[in-house]
């Protein structure tokens, strides 16, 4: 069969499948799958791909040898056993190509301030075209796309050449332990596709992100003798200043690099939290804040 045919044919299972996947994205923005949260989303997806016709695989970081890893990165404040991941695999029957991970997580990051909100953070609102929710692009539409595209593919009555493992992940947003995780159990594949938001361009390298925590200790003195004291807090903006300082440094030399030239400032740093004080009339006796220091995705 000629290929322009092909192409046809997936097209029209993909235009034909089309307002299932919306309702399968607003389904999916519907869970509040906020930091250890997520299983009850994972254990909906785990269904959901059992009813396909995948061989399923549901797991905890917890169920994988993850602490001896190299890489693995700290569990602060969440449960490992908590931390639910999906794989779900499509075994080819005579595979003769190459392998193939298409993976997506499914966590997302606190909705903040409802009334800043047009719509309910998981109401899943769709209004002009347009699908309104916490986590909707970030990357929910990401993997109803690599779900729906296995699903063109069967409508469109293709079968994958080799062997496909769909996968759902956690801790995308903080450490990047459940796409670890997923190596640790012993998923492997000759290529991986993760449909992150990137403007539909192939991102080829990523720094990623390095988060961590300072504690700054004060003298605490009442506020009419401050001078005698030490204020937790200013310390910490002294140094949160001084950091900021060293991000225009490095973003200044990344001018001059072979991948980030391109891209304005690729070097991020925020002071995500910061908590300090006992009350209001006291100098602080201490603060602690947590950063992240973030990367862009080298050039395409």
């Amino acid at each position: 069969m000629p290929e322009q045919s092909v192409l046809d044919r997936l097209r029209q299972a993909v235009d034909a499948n089309f307002d299932k996947e919306v309702a399968f994205l607003t389904e999916l923005v519907r869970f509040p799958s906020l930091r250890g949260r997520e299983a009850p989303l994972q254990d909906w997806m785990a269904r959901q791909m059992a009813g396909r016709g995948y061989a399923v695989d549901r797991f905890t970081i917890a169920e994988t040898p993850l602490e001896a890893h190299e890489k693995a990165a700290p569990m602060v404040d969440v449960d490992p056993a908590g931390s639910v991941q999906v794989v779900a695999t499509h075994r080819a029957k005579d595979p003769t190509g190459r392998s193939l991970i298409l993976q997506g997580h499914i966590d997302v990051v606190p909705e903040g301030p409802a009334e800043m909100w047009t719509h309910p953070p998981y109401a899943g609102v769709v209004r002009d075209g347009w699908l309104y929710g916490r986590g909707a692009n970030d990357m929910k539409a990401g993997v109803a796309c690599m779900i729906f595209a296995m699903d063109a593919l069967k409508a469109a009555g293709l079968e994958p050449a080799a062997d496909v493992h769909v996968q759902t992940v956690t801790e995308e947003e903080s450490t990047g332990n459940g796409a670890l995780a997923t190596l640790a159990r012993g998923y492997r594949a000759e290529a991986c596709l993760i449909p992150e938001p990137t403007g539909h361009t192939m991102t080829r390298a990523h720094t990623g992100t390095l988060w961590f925590r300072i504690r700054v200790r004060g003298v605490p003195v009442h506020v009419a003798q401050a001078q005698t004291g030490t204020n937790a807090i200013l310390s910490a903006l002294h140094i949160i200043q001084a950091l900021q300082q060293h991000t225009k440094v490095v973003n200044e030399a990344a001018k001059s690099d072979r991948w980030y030239a391109s891209i304005q400032d690729p070097v991020k740093f925020n002071p995500g939290i910061i908590r300090g004080g006992d009350w209001a009339s006291s100098t602080p006796p201490g603060a602690r804040w947590i950063a992240a220091s973030a990367c862009c995705p080298a050039p395409r």
